[in-house]
């Protein structure tokens, strides 16, 4: 099992509500080194975290909210943004007040550090992870992929499909998957997320001609509106005056042809509605990709993505 997971896995298991039944046993997870999750909730005026242990209010001095915070290449933004969110940490010791309560002493930043070196350091071009989306912004999705350590899918990555924004994909707090694409300077990862919802051939594979099948309207153009039909698959039906993007549309499927990757569609309704965002269909979950082809073999074009570690 892997230990270094998104902050807000450990949060309600047994094994992490226990450690805060009483002192001897915060103790004994602080002799073990165990790795702790805890809701902050307060950041004060110096910027230390204070989190909910049961009983016990701890403390994370400002310097051990993050990595990067003590080097000035963190902003404080990362740890004002964790009140009222699960934080993970390891208990360094404790202290006592004026009046002799007890105030455990944490660090999330020797949590992360660690996850750097044992857990994301050794990732690779195409290695595959869960994360969970923290925001969105227009350029790209922002997910922790491990104990609060951030990375950034852009908005491209996302999926085949051409979205607007990425919350038209995804939503704070959403758990997803995704693959590296690059180890950037200073231990940053980069991500994408298309690759693991499918290929042309895979989700083409899913409809047939002949059928009404729902949709949302991702472009209008001059020469006709593309119609989604899933994350990484849509298709092209004629002009119609009145259509918008983001509109659910019902479409009638024409044709499917691999030789150009097209799917053809009679536009038979367009409407505004408020649907819940579906779950996303992955068809890769674990493992590693050395290269990916979207596009099928019979295809004159060609769509792939190649993993590579420099």
């Amino acid at each position: 099992m892997n230990l270094y997971q998104p902050e807000g896995a450990l949060l309600d298991t047994p094994a992490n509500r226990q450690s805060f039944q009483s002192l001897s046993a915060l103790e004994e997870a602080c002799a073990q080194g165990r790795i702790l999750e805890s809701r902050a909730i307060v950041c004060d005026s110096q910027h230390n975290l204070i989190v909910d242990m049961g009983p016990y209010r701890g403390i994370i001095p400002r310097e051990e909210c993050a990595m990067g915070i003590a080097e000035g290449t963190t902003r404080d933004i990362a740890i004002i943004s964790r009140v009222n969110k699960p934080v993970c940490y390891r208990i360094t010791g404790f202290s006592r007040s004026g009046n002799g309560v007890v105030i455990p002493q944490l660090s999330r930043r020797a949590v992360q550090q660690e996850c750097m070196e044992r857990y994301l350091g050794r990732l690779i071009p195409g290695d595959i992870l869960p994360a969970r989306v923290t925001h969105l912004e227009a350029f790209g999705c922002f997910v922790d992929v491990g104990c609060g350590v951030p990375s950034l899918i852009p908005i491209d990555a996302i999926s085949i499909s051409r979205i607007s924004h990425p919350r038209d994909r995804f939503h704070p707090g959403q758990e997803i998957f995704a693959v590296v694409k690059a180890l950037e300077p200073e231990g940053r990862i980069s991500l994408s997320h298309k690759e693991l919802l499918g290929t042309w051939e895979e989700n083409a594979a899913l409809f047939q001609p002949g059928e009404t099948v729902a949709g949302v309207v991702r472009s209008v153009e001059p020469y006709g509106v593309f119609v989604e039909l899933a994350p990484n698959l849509a298709g092209l039906a004629e002009p119609k005056e009145g259509i918008a993007i983001g509109q659910h549309a019902s479409v009638y499927i024409k044709s499917i042809l691999p030789e150009k990757m097209k799917v053809k569609l009679i536009l038979v309704d367009a409407f505004e509605a408020d649907y819940p965002q579906p779950s996303a269909h992955y068809f890769l979950t674990e493992g590693h990709i050395n290269r990916w082809k979207y596009s099928p073999e019979s295809a004159d074009r060609v769509i792939e993505t190649v993993f590579q570690q420099v």
